[in-house]
């Protein structure tokens, strides 16, 4: 079964946070911890992969935390999560075709690069500014009682 981990999925949110402050300065990771409940420790992890590609920086000091690197609008979500769960590809022989023999003859293979490519159009096609904007308008349909 083809599924992104917790790194991915988590990763996403952690971005969409910083992303939801990236106006208002750097936000503490124990702060996105606590509204995404997820665990500091497993935050801390993420962000290395994320900071190497520049999405993410760091700010040390009394009113340090993290920030994106750059506006919501040039971070795609195939950005975050390729740097997070690698490759995508759905088998391994598109991304190391030496690994089969049948390469240039296997019609499965070109369905599974069909998969994996749109794939990658989806995550490409969308931006933590559009993640923010579905975010606002979940938000307005919510009601609490």
């Amino acid at each position: 079964m083809m599924r992104l981990s917790t790194r991915g999925r988590y990763g996403t949110r952690l971005m969409l946070q910083l992303a939801q402050n990236y106006k208002n300065g750097p936000v503490l990771l124990k702060d996105i911890a606590l509204k995404e409940d997820i665990s500091t420790g497993y935050l801390e992890h993420l962000l290395p992969p994320l900071k190497a590609i520049g999405l993410v920086s760091a700010t040390r000091g009394a009113h340090g935390g993290y920030t994106l690197a750059k506006p919501p609008s040039e971070i795609s979500l195939r950005d975050i999560v390729q740097s997070l769960e690698g490759s995508l590809s759905p088998v391994e022989c598109l991304d190391t075709p030496s690994v089969c023999s049948r390469v240039q003859r296997c019609v499965s293979r070109d369905i599974w690069k069909l998969l994996r490519d749109s794939i990658y159009q989806t995550l490409e096609s969308k931006t933590l500014e559009d993640l923010i904007t579905l975010q606002k308008e979940k938000s307005s349909h919510m009601y609490y009682i």
